[in-house]
């Protein structure tokens, strides 16, 4: 809009109209993208541009609202108009641009939300109101798009639902909508830093930014042309005056805004792939991140000579595996911290990993990727998809490095949070909650939590404020009765909503999706309770919905909802997902339609018994039963791929039974089956046929009026003229084809249709259907035409080459047949006829060259199958990491051999995580290798530290070495003497002074060994507290009353430990039997390798006896696969081969019976027992014997069959032995076998007995293992409560003890304050007594000297003055009554008495004077000292009575809330009670008998041990005699504590006695008591003694010093006199010069007068020289005089130097070098 202002001085229209603006947005567009625009240049100066013809503009000035509206139009369309028109124009008009005021957009500018707000549209003939639907609630969440959850402030949340942004007022629970501009969706929002406003970035063609003020909700600011299709990501600026935006799908164009002036700044393609995220660094303004699919940019807004630009450097990831990245932040200098797929944390420097984070043992940071990376408050923030919230330490982040060519460095959290299960958080955004630290994160699986991040004891529970469905929904039904809804979804759950109240009622979980979902008819279920819903698995199931507050309410039970969903049923129809679910009109029959392209019936009435299925020729996509308005119930079967079927309603055949069933596919039915196709070519080849039949007519209706014409004009001549015409057209005329009729080979999809009247239906079909495109050639690699011939004619002639092979190789296997016959005859010859192997090769180095091309293919194939030969050996290493290792020992059963008994051994597992054995202490563990570089480290510095000390220890052991051959001067030896003779004073005061803090030390021991009047015994004590604990009165657990024992207070930590020490016995029991199945098993295997033997012996026995003496051989036990399960993972080649044929049938065959029968083939053939050898388990020890007996008794026959001759008398002898030897050992084999058998089935048996006792055993540890689980789980809901009460007990106790101890500080405090009172009333008594002395007996002037020395004055305090002058008045009087010589008549004469103190009396002495006045000033002192010391009392008491206020009420918080923790104590315990617990007892161990018999209530019984009732009657005996032993005892201790006394007073006398002796030697000694500890410790000044020392051997250095410098004095007088010499000589040279210079001169001088003018040019330049000569001679005489000044100057003492004569030419040369 423009203002009447502002008119175009050409006089063109300054206005566009809308429909204009429209129309050329497309144009505007096309051409506004130039090169300068793809070089991201042409928006340098974007807010810099004026607005020229054609635009619209802003003023500040207020107009109408029509004006207004209209502007906005125009500027949308225009904007980028304006700035292509702006490029183009001349010079001069972009000068007068320039001059041009630039008009902003005002500040109080917004537009009409109506006008942008997407409306519904209905078309001009139709009667339909446009508000027939209002929205009134949203049950939706887009909970898995990018920051969908943000604050305006801390009650209101916003979000997207499809086409609406919902205001979520998150106390209230209401909403308000916001309907998206374009009508396509809504990308992603957005919020300004300060709250004020919100953006709405769209999704659509060519999509706006909108941005919202808050709170009025009024469109602000509108940014157009960001992007193609969508946005993906929004950010403001940390000061919120920039707004970056980064599109999606296909452009990924990054744009940076100056939102206000809806103008962008700069735009460039954010990269190639998908954009995740863009931000600003909040430390720096002018960089930005972005990151995405595999990558992450680094982006700084740098001034260019072209101008403002964006630079972007992408990050490298270098050995670090190319990863996605959702989540990342920027650190403060500059570094950035980012996520991965797998869980680490990546540290970028530099576009650059720096270092990968990860915890201990090369965890990472998270299970799965990291969505979101915060700082908050010093610490950064990760938020997971595992669902797990952890916090970290920013500065081992920030100052992380790698320490290891892995680049990886372990961190651990410093507090993590597990929100629940199954959940992904995606984003978290704080409440700006005062005191509180309170997170909204986003749940990508449904739900917006509300997280507690203090990490404190109060912390609450993670909330689920919302929960929604995470994804799609597929089908909603509403209840026939009330305002119910139910609906499902791919998110594996069925929600069931009150939409009158606007909640959830109740949702149910399984593991797949849902697809399908109808409301059971009330014909059905008159409850109207019932859903039916079909998954994704071709499950259907059916629900019922049920009020749980019916029910019994049992223990653990927190929450009982209004409503609840049950399985009431379960049937599985179909191999595919469910797509339709449809009741018959009168409620009998169920239809279910799939995507296997079934339909299944079922008969409702009888619990949904399946009549049957159909096959349809598509899959399902609905069913509909035709309405009671048709005579006939037939079903609507409508196919995805354009079929319709239409079935009747199935028989119902009530007499056939399930079993007889073979299948349940109904062929006789009749269906009736629509094909929809296309109709479009049809229509087309109609109008054409049309279209000719009109031209035809035409043609025949001209011809036939020019044939009239002709045979009128020409009469026969014109009919054959006519003719042939007519010929020659037809000749020329050939009919075009016409157009083929086209039917698409995929029809388009039908999306829904339904009956309308009997024999009729609607269809409603999705798109149009198009003639097949031809399909493109896009491989550049494709063949040519002629390439294709060449390939084609080597395909054929490679086919030939083949055809020739399989000939040749026919060939080669019948030569191969017939060879191998010639070698089954030659093993038929004889030994020595045989030919030999060799002999049969024709040459051997065909057979070698063979070998080696094997041997070539065998290693070929080998690196061929390596990838996969290492993919599936870490697969199998997976699957025994996952299945095999955590088994400690499998199960094996070991079979009798006669009986059908047997014995199992534990399915035993690792440890659990309560085992003690898991619990390694830290001492246990094994140094890490970080641990051992650092000792090594460490021991590697020492090491060299110590070497280095050692040398510069050998060098200073040489300087000693050297100082002590060298003679000490006399100054060293007396130094050395001063200070010995200090020593041995110090050392002799330390000695005194160590003697008597040894006695000190001995004292203090001894009196801290007295006892104490309340002295106790520990014995005694610990005794007495035994007896409280153990003995007395005590009430049961169950008892209201019960005080549960410190010592018998439980928690979970020790309930755990309970748990793992009855798992560690379980656990140890458990695998001592398995030993000992494991033993059995090995003796059974050696059992029947011995049996093997024995039979063996048996057989080569039996072939040497007659047939009639034959017993039957024993049969030789079988090792059953269940015995040596670990044979199951052995195999050998042959297996492998068994297992890959059994694949490739498995593959060959595919219907389902055969899959069916084969699939066991596979699997079980892999885990088959190895066949032959391995599978009988006979070693080959047991194989060489049998084998070794075999040969024995086999050699005999063969020797036997040549030798057919008669045996003589002694041979029928020994054969008649060998048979009765044959036959004994014969019986006794059969016996050994026998007794082996029965022996280890005895073994078995007994064994078998001590399982069953072990497993009655380990049956109740299990439940003994339930009940400590289930008090687990119980004190760990206790734990969180108790917790905080005994930190509140504690803190109590602690402030007690804290404020008790400030009570006895006080106390000692007050103590030494009272005794400062009573040393200070000491000091002013001796000061009196003093003062009597001193004036002596029959003083004249006593009277007056007392006077003066009792007088009050009042005295300026050196320190501030503190209290009032009646406060000081008040302290003098007190101190006046404390006094002990001051009298009240004294008192009485001084106040009525007035006499002048300052100046003294004749005759009085002046010195006595003076000390008076002296006296007068202590007693001032003391008097003030004692009202200072009287005041702290006093302050002391006040403090004490308020600490012992403070004490009574914290004793009293402290007995409520140790009351509080004994109440919740009791009630754990009452909770505790209330679990059961199984206890087996047998019939005799119950001895609560009434009249004989075992009463029915057990209730009021106890369960107690027969040892634990004896051993309290036992006690009951020991306690009785220990009572009488405890009275004699006592009498004995209080005879000798009379004793005791006496001694002690005796003792006291003495003392006395002694200390008097003392007092009084002393007197004796030294006139007065004197410390004797400060006579004996009295010594040197050490002070002193060491500054003499210091003294002395400064005056040696300083005297060394002197003369070092009289050396040097020397020196330099030496150096002057060589200098002096030198310069000597060089005078004399130059004398010589001078004189030589002069005879020079008079030569010149001669031959200059000689010579003519031709040389007079000559002389000229020998002038010049002359002069510069002499010019050099004057200069080397003032040297010379400079020099001989400074020779004169430096033998005067004190001379200056002056600096050097500079000649005029350096004087002249100076400023031109510089």
């Amino acid at each position: 809009m423009k203002e009447p202002d502002d008119q175009d001085t050409d006089g063109e229209k300054s206005v566009t109209s809308k429909s204009d603006g429209k129309k050329s947005l497309r144009s505007s567009k096309s051409e506004s993208r130039s090169p300068a625009q793809e070089d991201d240049t042409f928006l340098e100066d974007a807010t810099d541009e004026t607005f020229t013809e054609g635009e619209e503009s802003y003023l500040e000035e207020d107009s109408d609202e029509e004006r207004l509206e209209g502007s906005l139009s125009s500027f949308q369309y225009d904007d980028l108009q304006s700035t292509r028109v702006s490029q183009q124009t001349p010079a001069p008009a972009v000068e007068e641009a320039e001059e041009e005021v630039k008009k902003k957009i005002s500040e109080s500018f917004f537009y009409d939300y109506m006008e942008l707000a997407s409306m519904p549209f209905v078309t001009l003939d139709s009667d339909i109101p446009l508000d027939l639907l209002t929205l009134v609630h949203s049950f939706g969440y887009d909970c898995r798009k990018r920051a969908n959850l943000q604050l305006l402030d801390n009650s209101i949340a916003i979000y997207i639902a499809g086409n609406q942004l919902i205001f979520l007022n998150l106390k209230t629970k209401e909403q308000i909508y916001l309907r998206s501009s374009s009508g396509e969706g809504i990308g992603v929002i957005g919020v300004h830093p300060h709250k004020t406003y919100f953006t709405v970035a769209e999704k659509g063609s060519f999509p706006d930014i909108i941005i919202y003020e808050y709170p009025s909700l009024r469109p602000y600011r509108i940014l157009r042309d960001g992007t193609e299709k969508g946005y993906a990501y929004v950010n403001f600026n940390y000061s919120g005056t920039l707004l970056a935006s980064v599109g999606s799908n296909p452009d990924y164009t990054l744009t940076i805004w100056n939102w206000k002036e809806e103008q962008p700044i700069l735009r460039t393609k954010a990269f190639s792939q998908e954009v995740f995220k863009v931000t600003f660094n909040p430390d720096n303004e002018e960089q930005l991140t972005t990151s995405g699919s595999g990558h992450i940019k680094f982006w700084e807004m740098a001034f260019t000579f072209t101008g403002l630009k964006l630079q972007g450097s992408l990050g490298r990831f270098g050995k670090t595996t190319t990863t996605d990245i959702e989540g990342y932040m920027e650190l403060p200098d500059g570094k950035v911290l980012s996520g991965s797929e797998w869980g680490n944390m990546l540290l970028w420097e530099g576009g650059l990993i720096k270092v990968e984070l990860c915890r201990g043992t090369s965890k990472s940071c998270h299970n799965g990727p990291i969505n979101q990376i915060m700082l908050d408050e010093g610490e950064v923030i990760t938020v997971g998809s595992d669902g797990c919230v952890r916090i970290w330490d920013f500065e081992t982040i920030d100052t992380a490095d790698i320490i290891d060519e892995t680049g990886l460095l372990e961190i651990e959290p410093i507090n993590e949070l597990q929100v629940d299960k199954n959940v992904n958080l995606f984003s978290m955004i704080k409440m700006s909650e005062t005191g509180n630290n309170f997170w909204l994160a986003q749940d990508a699986n449904g739900a917006i939590w509300k997280l507690d991040l203090s990490f404190s004891n109060i912390t609450q529970d993670p909330e689920c404020l919302f929960s929604f469905h995470s994804g799609a929904v597929e089908a909603v039904a509403v209840s026939p009765l009330t305002y119910l809804m139910a609906t499902t979804a791919l998110d594996c759950s069925v929600r069931i909503y009150d939409f009158a109240s606007k909640t959830l009622l109740t949702q149910m979980k399984f593991k797949q999706g849902g697809t399908a979902l109808v409301w059971v008819p009330r014909m059905v279920n008159f409850t109207g309770a019932e859903i039916i819903v079909g998954f994704e698995d071709g499950v259907v199931r059916i629900l019922e919905l049920y009020d749980p507050k019916g029910l019994t309410i049992f223990v653990g039970r927190k929450k009982i909802s209004d409503a609840d969903i049950r399985l009431k049923q379960v049937f599985k129809p179909h191999t595919a997902r469910v797509t339709a679910l449809a009741y018959e009109r009168d409620g009998e029959i169920l239809a279910t339609g799939s995507k296997d392209q079934t339909v299944f019936f079922f008969e409702v009435e009888r619990d949904y018994k399946p009549i049957g299925y159909i096959n349809t020729p598509g899959p399902v996509c609905q069913l509909m039963w035709s309405p009671m308005s048709h005579l006939e119930s037939t079903l609507l079967i409508i196919c995805e791929n354009g079929y319709i079927l239409e079935a009747p309603l199935p028989t119902i055949n009530l007499e056939e039974d399930d079993d007889d069933v073979v299948s349940y596919e109904i062929k006789d039915m009749y269906l009736k089956c629509f094909h929809f196709s296309s109709v479009k070519s049809k229509i087309l080849r109609s109008i054409e046929i049309e279209k000719r039949e009109r031209q035809r007519k035409l043609k025949e209706k001209i011809r036939e009026e020019r044939r009239n014409k002709l045979a009128a004009e020409m009469g026969e001549d014109g009919e054959k003229e006519f003719q042939e015409e007519e010929e020659e057209e037809e000749e020329e005329e050939e009919e075009e084809p016409l157009p083929e009729i086209f039917i698409p080979s995929t029809p388009s999809p039908i999306l829904c249709g339904f009956y309308s009247e009997p024999g009729k239906f609607w269809v409603s079909l999705f798109g149009i259907e198009t003639e097949p495109i031809p399909e493109d050639i896009e491989d550049p690699k494709a063949y040519s035409i002629e390439n294709a011939r060449r390939k084609r004619e080597h395909d054929k002639l490679m086919k030939e080459v083949e055809e020739i092979k399989a000939r040749k190789r026919e060939q080669i296997k019948a030569l191969r047949t017939e060879f191998c016959k010639l070698l089954e005859m030659n093993e038929e010859l004889p030994t020595h006829m045989q030919f030999k192997r060799t002999d049969f090769d024709v040459d051997s180095k065909i057979r070698a060259e063979m070998h080696r091309r094997t041997a070539f293919k065998i290693q070929q194939v080998e690196k061929e199958l390596a990838w996969e030969k290492e993919k599936h050996e870490l697969g199998l290493k997976k699957l025994k990491n996952r299945f095999r290792d955590p088994l400690e020992s499998d199960t094996i059963v070991v079979h009798a051999i006669l009986s059908d008994h047997k014995i199992s051994s534990y399915r035993l597992v690792q440890p659990s995580k309560y085992s003690k054995f898991k619990r390694t202490s830290q001492s246990e563990r094994k140094p890490s290798k970080l641990d051992r570089f650092e000792k090594e480290g460490t021991g590697r510095k020492d090491s060299q530290r110590d070497a280095g000390g050692s040398i510069a220890i050998q060098e200073e052991s040489i300087i000693e070495k050297g100082k002590k051959f060298r003679p000490k001067t006399l100054s060293e030896i007396m130094v050395e003497n001063q200070i010995e003779k200090t020593r041995k004073l110090i050392l002799k005061a330390e000695r005194a002074q160590l003697k008597i803090q040894q006695r000190k030390k001995e004292w203090e021991e001894l009196y801290k060994s007295k006892p104490g009047d309340d002295y106790e015994d520990p014995k005694d004590l610990q005794a007495i507290k035994e007896a409280q604990v153990y003995m007395g009165d005590f009430n049961l657990k169950t008892a209201p009353d019960y005080k549960i024992p410190e010592h018998m207070r439980i928690n979970a930590a020790k309930k755990e430990e309970e748990l793992g020490h009855l798992d560690s016995l379980v656990h140890g029991n458990k695998r001592y039997m398995n030993k000992c199945i494991l033993s059995l098993r090995d003796l059974k295997v050696a059992v029947v390798e011995e049996i093997q033997c024995l039979v063996q012996e048996l057989k080569n026995i039996q072939s040497t006896l007659h047939v009639s003496k034959h017993i039957p051989i024993p049969q030789i036990p079988q090792i059953h696969p269940e015995e040596v399960p670990e044979k199951r993972f052995q195999y050998d080649e042959e297996t492998l081969l068994n297992f890959k044929q059994q694949h490739m049938k498995s593959d060959d065959e595919k219907s389902p019976g055969v899959e069916q029968t084969g699939s066991g083939g596979p699997g079980g053939g892999f885990l088959k027992l190895s066949s032959g050898r391995d599978g009988d388990l006979t070693t080959r020890d047991s194989m060489s014997r049998s084998s070794k007996a075999s040969t024995l008794s086999l050699d005999i026959p063969k020797y036997m069959e040549f030798e057919k001759a008669e045996p003589t008398d002694v041979e029928l002898e020994i054969m008649k032995r060998d048979e009765i030897k044959h036959v004994y050992m014969q019986q006794y084999l059969v016996n050994r076998v026998k007794e082996l058998i029965v022996t280890f089935d005895a073994e078995l048996r007994l064994l078998r007995h001590q399982k069953l006792k072990l497993d009655t055993q380990m049956k109740l540890s299990d439940l003994h293992h339930v009940t400590l689980f289930q008090e687990i789980l119980l004190l760990k809901n206790f734990e969180k409560q108790e917790n905080i009460l005994q930190e509140r007990v504690n803190s109590l106790d602690k402030e007690e003890q804290y404020m008790q101890w400030k009570i006895n500080e006080t106390l000692k405090e007050m103590e030494e304050k009272k005794n400062e009172i009573t040393k200070l009333q000491e000091q002013e008594k001796a000061l009196y007594a003093g003062f009597q002395t001193a004036i002596g007996e029959n003083n004249k002037f006593a009277n007056f000297l007392m006077k003066v020395l009792k007088k009050k004055i009042k005295r300026v305090k050196k320190k501030e003055v503190e209290g009032d002058a009646d406060e000081d008045e008040e302290s003098e009087e007190s101190s006046e009554e404390e006094s002990s010589l001051e009298s009240d008549e004294d008192e009485s004469e001084s106040e009525d008495e007035v006499f002048d103190d300052s100046i003294c009396p004749t005759n009085c002495d002046v010195a006595l004077f003076e000390l008076t006045l002296q006296l007068r000033e202590k007693r001032l002192d003391i008097e003030e000292a004692l009202v200072e010391e009287k005041k702290v009392v006093d302050n002391l008491k006040k403090e004490y009575d308020t600490l012992s206020k403070k004490v009574k009420i914290v004793a009293t918080n402290l007995n409520a809330a140790e009351e509080a923790l004994e109440a919740y104590q009791r009630e754990k315990q009452q909770r505790l009670n209330e679990l059961l617990v199984v206890i087996p007892l047998k019939l005799h161990q119950i001895e609560y008998v009434v009249f004989g018999e075992i009463p029915s209530d057990l209730s009021g019984t106890l369960v107690f041990s027969n040892h634990a009732l004896r051993r309290l009657q036992e006690r009951i005996r020991e306690l009785q005699e220990e009572n009488s032993k405890q009275q004699k005892l006592n009498k004995e201790w209080r005879e000798r504590r009379k004793q005791l006394i006496r001694e002690k007073r005796e003792m006291t006398k003495t003392i006395h006695k002694m200390e008097e002796t003392v007092r009084q030697l002393m007197i004796s000694k030294f006139g007065r008591v004197v410390n004797l500890e400060a006579l004996q410790t009295l010594s040197v000044n050490t002070t002193l003694e060491e500054l003499k020392i210091r003294k002395l051997r400064k005056e040696l250095a300083n005297a060394k010093e002197m003369k070092m410098w009289e050396e040097k004095i020397a020196q330099m007088r030496w150096e002057l006199m060589m200098k002096t010499k030198e310069h000597t000589r060089k005078l004399y040279q130059m004398n010589d010069l001078c004189i030589e210079k002069k005879k020079l001169d008079s030569r010149l001088n001669t031959l200059q007068n000689q010579q003519g003018n031709a040389f007079q040019s000559l002389r000229e330049a020998d002038v010049v020289a002359r002069e510069e000569v002499t010019e050099l001679i004057q200069l080397q005489a003032e040297r010379i005089s400079a020099l001989k000044e400074e020779i004169a100057l430096l033998r005067r003492k004190g001379g200056l130097i002056l600096p050097p004569i500079r000649s005029p030419q350096e004087k002249e040369m100076q400023p031109a070098d510089l």
